[in-house]
């Protein structure tokens, strides 16, 4: 089988690479000093290249991107170490909008061309990882309905416009379509590991109209979760790419006892390890693709996560413990590395969800 990108997908990659190419420290800090930790109009030129469309089909104004195209995106938001939150505020609230609104809402029309943003209000204080809720109900109100519980770990949610609220409908869990300044809803942003803003959020007697309440069975949004997993391990194999990268010069040019410390054997050997992680990451997720099952992907993104951890950790010391500062890139790809592999399941909750497969398979 051919695993190389086709040449559509290399041109628009290159395009998307074009526009993050002023990803750089500077920039990071400018966007992250928005309300709320993104740019607007940055968002919006990220919508006219197409990107936060991508995942809608052409019938409904989108791009129908595949989800290898998707994979190729993400794998360049990785290299470039992109502070856009496309993946968490982009990808998968316009996937879920989409597939669970009626064709042509006006949210969803506005989220795919940048006029507004979404976050995923999915996460519990006592869930953890799981995406399913616990504390948070609905209750028939009037016409519509009433929502009470918290979120946590609400990526974008100061800047969002609207949030995909997740909450149990009777004995069934349930998404619903929530205006992020609506009475009820309050928000507190704190700073996350990669330096973007993450609500927690409270809802109290939030009053939402009936058409609120998206119309998708859990496993809809479970395949979409998986989807983001996938991508979400695409852009850490981007990350690990440019760690490596990043750390091949560096080694080049530091010099110790008059020569550079790449011509020691023993930091060869260190550099070796790394490219082999990286490759790892790469095999991993095409492996990922080609299965395609939700399991499978949870465990390569558990993969590409210790792989990737790992060339980070590797990349700080030889750096010579720089690499925790915001004042080098590598430090910035590692908080990025180290996001991802919490978010959507850690390694463990992933290698979890591989080994039940396995063993359900087996039996």
């Amino acid at each position: 089988m051919n695993f190389d990108y086709d040449e559509s997908q290399l041109l628009f990659r290159a395009s998307v690479e074009r526009f993050l190419d002023g990803s750089d420290i500077a920039a990071r800090k400018a966007q992250r000093a928005h309300p709320g930790g993104i740019d607007r109009a940055r968002w919006q030129a990220m919508a006219e290249l197409g990107l936060t469309a991508m995942v809608l089909g052409e019938d409904k104004g989108g791009l129908g991107s595949s989800t290898l195209d998707l994979v190729a995106v993400g794998e360049s938001f990785g290299l470039r170490i992109s502070s856009d939150s496309w993946l968490e505020n982009a990808v998968l609230p316009v996937a879920l909008a989409g597939a669970g609104l009626p064709e042509g809402h006006a949210v969803i029309d506005a989220l795919a061309g940048g006029e507004a943003i979404a976050a995923l209000a999915l996460f519990e204080p006592q869930g953890r990882h799981l995406a399913t809720p616990r504390g948070t109900t609905v209750k028939p109100s009037g016409s519509g309905y009433s929502l009470s519980g918290d979120k946590t770990f609400v990526i974008g949610g100061m800047a969002a416009d609207w949030l995909l609220v997740s909450a149990m409908h009777g004995p069934q869990p349930a998404l619903f379509l929530v205006a992020a300044d609506a009475p009820g809803v309050f928000r507190r942003g704190h700073r996350i590991i990669d330096g973007n803003i993450a609500a927690e959020i409270q809802l109290r007697g939030c009053e939402v109209s009936s058409e609120a309440k998206l119309d998708l069975d859990w496993s809809a949004v479970e395949q979409v979760l998986s989807t983001g997993r996938l991508i979400a391990a695409s852009e850490m194999t981007g990350l690990a790419q440019r760690l490596f990268d990043d750390t091949l010069v560096y080694v080049r040019q530091r010099e110790q006892f008059g020569q550079p410390i790449g011509r020691f054997q023993a930091i060869q050997h260190r550099m070796v390890d790394c490219y082999a992680l990286v490759d790892q990451c790469r095999s991993a997720l095409i492996a990922a693709v080609t299965a395609g099952d939700a399991a499978s992907i949870a465990g390569m993104k558990a993969v590409v996560a210790e792989c990737a951890l790992q060339i980070g950790r590797e990349a700080i010391q030889l750096h010579g413990g720089m690499g925790t500062t915001d004042e080098l890139e590598i430090g910035h790809a590692h908080k990025r590395v180290l996001l991802l592999s919490q978010w959507l399941g850690d390694p463990a909750s992933g290698l979890d969800t591989f080994a039940r497969d396995v063993s359900r398979v087996a039996a």
